[in-house]
């Protein structure tokens, strides 16, 4: 039987489970993960999130002495970033007393990301640009289809727009598709977004590797910035998802994402 020291840790209630690694020694295999991350037999979480060294990470090739986040979908999958991921992964950085500022960067397989602890416990994370592209895929969930703007965000995005009413009767039990189907040949976050007045939006997302989560902080992004294509609005964009608010604010295509993160306990899990 092997014993795994953890914390455990959310941001708007995606949570995730922190394991240390800080010399890669653990191998993350997807049955690990996919044990681990099982609400009924395992500790329960959206994903994992592996705290280890730049340098030990095979395909890193930039500052070796910086931290890594290697983050793990709850099916065992890679993801190449994750929002909330990275606002829980800072604040267990500063808690552990890992990083020696409130403004540092952090590795990741989107590149390094920009972090500041701000104001009454919020992180700020610059997620780097947000693109929307010229094309648009149609994502279909059960009888319904919708056109949808693709967004890449370091990961993939398609982000509907809804009517009122619609978001609250949305049934993501299933995943939805898409079509072309090629569009996003490694999967992709599909958002579901209401627009509730000038800069203010709801949300409710369907995560790949996932399942629906109370909150995505890079499906926020990819929602504000294709809001803000399509509006021209230039504010900060207050957006509501199930697990609480979060706020984006653009500087061209470079997002700044803004959010609490708390992390809620440690344990063991025996394996």
């Amino acid at each position: 039987m092997r014993r795994y020291s953890f914390h455990k840790g959310h941001a708007t209630k995606n949570d995730f489970i922190v394991l240390d690694d800080s010399y890669g020694m653990h191998e993350m295999q997807p049955d690990f993960i996919q044990v681990l991350t099982d609400r009924h037999s395992g500790v329960g979480a959206d994903g994992v999130i592996r705290v280890v060294r730049a340098g030990s990470v095979r395909e890193w090739s930039g500052d070796p002495n910086l931290w890594f986040m290697d983050y793990y979908n709850a099916d065992g999958s890679v993801a190449e970033m994750c929002g909330n991921g990275l606002r829980v992964f800072a604040r267990h950085l500063i808690n552990e007393q890992l990083v020696t500022s409130s403004s540092f960067d952090v590795a990741t397989r989107a590149g390094i990301k920009h972090v500041e602890i701000s104001r009454f416990g919020l992180i700020s994370t610059d997620i780097g640009e947000a693109l929307v592209m010229d094309e648009t895929v149609t994502v279909r969930l059960g009888d319904r289809e919708w056109a949808a703007d693709k967004v890449d965000v370091g990961n993939p995005h398609a982000v509907v727009f809804v009517s009122d009413g619609a978001l609250d009767r949305l049934m993501l039990h299933s995943a939805p598709t898409w079509a072309p189907s090629d569009a996003f040949p490694d999967g992709a976050n599909v958002e579901f977004v209401h627009i509730d007045g000038p800069g203010t939006l709801s949300m409710r997302v369907f995560e790949r590797g996932v399942g629906e989560t109370l909150s995505c902080g890079t499906g926020v992004v990819a929602s504000a910035a294709a809001y803000r294509r399509r509006s021209g609005f230039e504010g900060t964009i207050a957006v509501t998802v199930p697990g609480g608010e979060l706020s984006v604010a653009f500087d061209g295509d470079r997002a700044l994402l803004t959010g609490p993160a708390v992390i809620i306990g440690r344990g063991e899990f025996w394996i």
